[in-house]
């Protein structure tokens, strides 16, 4: 799935769908799941804005708000992060005028863009969906490869000896099973809609420090 594609295959995404029913039926985990799964778009959006971190979280507070207000009126479910991209630019756009406006201090107006432009908008959804989209997949592989790729994505990783030790595995058979438990996560329902490319999962792939 590339980035010039994005728009027509989200379009259709059940997961977003039923995101946006339940919020929209005053579901507070929908909400929350919604607002941990973009907040990473609508933040990038305003950095790529060059607005302060202060600006920046009036601008997500802003498109929360009317996010908020639209949300059980949005025609099409499954667009919701295109709308949110679209809202954050608008308001993203209103505090940089402000501040040609009142040539605020420390304000880079030569440098603020006045539109992102759309690729990179849709590589952020693109993002912003493949990391939710990883998220459930883990979620559905059983515990022991949990605990297995968890150990082996922290910062510093776990070594070999450290996993063998902790999760009674041989050290010759952790990488075969992490292959197994990522071939059970590349094939997982959740990420059905995204291709090979685009997850780029790679955890793990060598004894750390080896």
């Amino acid at each position: 799935m590339k980035a010039g594609r994005l728009g027509l295959a989200m379009r259709d995404d059940p997961a977003v769908v039923a995101l946006v029913t339940r919020a929209a039926g005053s579901d507070p985990s929908a909400w929350a799941e919604i607002v941990e799964r973009y907040a990473p778009l609508v933040w990038s959006i305003c950095t790529r804005f060059q607005l302060s971190n202060q600006d920046a979280e009036h601008v997500g507070q802003n498109v929360w708000h009317l996010l908020v207000e639209q949300l059980g009126r949005l025609r099409e479910p499954a667009a919701l992060p295109g709308w949110l991209a679209i809202t954050t630019q608008r308001e993203c756009l209103r505090v940089v005028t402000a501040a040609q406006k009142s040539q605020r201090p420390g304000t880079k107006l030569d440098q603020a863009p006045q539109i992102v432009d759309d690729t990179a908008v849709e590589e952020e959804i693109l993002i912003a969906e493949r990391n939710a989209a990883l998220r459930a997949g883990f979620a559905e592989l059983p515990p022991r490869c949990q605990q297995l790729l968890a150990m082996l994505m922290a910062e510093p990783p776990y070594s070999y000896a450290e996993i063998s030790a902790m999760l009674h595995i041989p050290v010759g058979s952790i990488g075969p099973q992490r292959a197994r438990c990522l071939e059970r996560l590349r094939t997982s329902h959740a990420l059905a809609a995204f291709g090979e490319d685009d997850i780029g999962v790679n955890m793990g792939g060598g004894e750390p420090g080896a």
